[in-house]
């Protein structure tokens, strides 16, 4: 391929899209940048404290459950206060809670400050995946959702090695590190966003989250009665509980086999690069292919690449597992995230993307302590063995769902057909309709 064309394929991957969409985009990527929890918090609680490999899952378990507890209420606020003040209450929440957890060395004090921290980082979710929905048109959200997928990978492929070397000598500056980049990225969020709330932009009279007659558009009742919504959701959950094997099951099991901080951190860095190198190409290949078969082979990657960790002996070949696994990531989550956008309600996105977001908060609970009892009792072999059955069942569970979404065999791109669940062109945000930030 000529200079010249990969010149021009990167200018249409991210020409026209909102001014304000550029600006999410870099907050989300400084917020990445200084990712450390989620990395090394596992290695944190066995190497550094002492604690077993049950306690750390039981810690990350926690962190789910925060976020389980926080994603609705967050869904909530989305819609009546607004995009922006969940943005700044989320992010701010977060610094604090993140700092003091660096401190904490009782085991009840890091239960209890897990358990903030999850709530707090996890409230953000609803609000950012509804604000770029608000933003970005039907037709390029696949592509600003890819777009922002790789800002949170290209953070997370410079912090899991810088994470790495600052974990050998202390853990304590990582924590505060953390903290630091998530309130710049509370600070961005404060001078740079707009509100983009549909009935908030111009001024409209409404209140938050209504329809006519002053009567709220969507209940969480009505998020729950959708049933082709709900089943993206269940299958979302499942493949969550795969993928996030990396965050607790792999450090523990790597370090169970004798390998260091800085060796996980540059077998996980392998994500967060493959990602980086080849999500926008990767987006433009899939983007006009059937969305059914794309997430029944990215259900299948991720399963079976986890279960390929089963037979890794080096750094090589833990590696090469991450790629397989990486891969599906690629794939399913632009297209998931375009499903779900589409599937939502205008005045219900808050709502509809906390419910979803609900869907990895519960896999975020129910996978550290899965993994790091499966690993305590059966083994490692035993939990990567489950990876590929569970990515199995995912693969036949979207290929059943899928059926019965109006154009999923179509290309990923293709707008709403019908439906009341399946959303209009969305309200202008009051920003820059064009361009990328100043």
């Amino acid at each position: 391929m000529s200079v010249a064309r990969v010149r021009r394929a990167a200018k249409e991957s991210v020409s026209g899209l909102p001014r304000a969409f550029w600006w999410l985009w870099a907050s989300t990527l400084v917020n990445r940048l200084g990712a450390f929890v989620s990395i090394f918090l596992a290695m944190f609680l066995t190497a550094d404290q002492g604690h077993s490999a049950s306690f750390a899952g039981f810690v990350g378990a926690l962190l789910g459950l925060g976020s389980v507890v926080s994603s609705i209420g967050a869904g909530v606020m989305t819609d009546r206060l607004g995009r922006r003040p969940t943005l700044l209450i989320a992010q701010a929440s977060t610094a604090v809670s993140v700092a003091v957890l660096g401190f904490m060395t009782d085991p009840v004090a890091i239960a209890v400050v897990a358990f903030a921290v999850g709530m707090a980082s996890n409230a953000s979710r609803p609000a950012v995946q509804a604000m770029m929905a608000d933003i970005v048109a039907p037709e390029d959200r696949v592509r600003a959702f890819a777009l922002n997928y790789w800002a949170i990978n290209l953070g997370f492929a410079i912090s899991s090695v810088a994470a790495g070397f600052v974990a050998e000598y202390s853990y304590l500056i990582g924590f505060l590190g953390e903290a630091a980049m998530t309130m710049l990225c509370a600070v961005l969020v404060f001078v740079k966003l707009p509100e983009s709330r549909p009935d908030a932009v111009g001024g409209a009279a409404a209140g938050p989250g209504s329809g006519k007659g002053g009567e709220p558009a969507v209940s969480m009742g009505t998020v729950m009665r959708d049933g082709r919504f709900m089943a993206v959701v269940g299958l979302s959950f499942l493949i969550a509980v795969v993928f996030l094997q990396s965050q607790v099951a792999l450090p523990v099991a790597m370090a169970d086999g004798g390998f260091s901080t800085k060796d996980f951190g540059m077998a996980i860095a392998v994500n967060g690069v493959l990602i980086v190198a080849v999500q926008i190409p990767v987006t433009r290949f899939i983007e006009h292919r059937d969305q059914r078969l794309l997430l029944v082979l990215a259900a299948l990657l991720g399963g079976y690449g986890f279960g390929l960790t089963a037979f890794a002996g080096s750094l090589a070949v833990y590696m090469l597992t991450v790629c397989v696994w990486t891969l599906a990531e690629i794939i399913n989550s632009p297209i998931q995230m375009g499903l779900v956008a589409r599937l939502s309600p205008v005045h219900g996105r808050g709502r509809y993307q906390g419910m979803y977001t609900l869907s990895w908060s519960a896999a975020s609970l129910v996978a550290p302590i899965a993994g790091g009892t499966v690993i305590d009792r059966f083994g490692a072999d035993a939990l990567w063995a489950g990876c590929a059955v569970v990515g199995t069942i995912t693969a036949v569970g979207y290929w059943v769902l899928m059926r019965r979404v109006p154009g999923a065999a179509g290309p990923a791109t293709e707008g709403p057909r019908d439906g009341s669940s399946e959303e209009p062109d969305p309200v202008p945000a009051a920003a820059d309709p064009a361009g990328a930030p100043a």
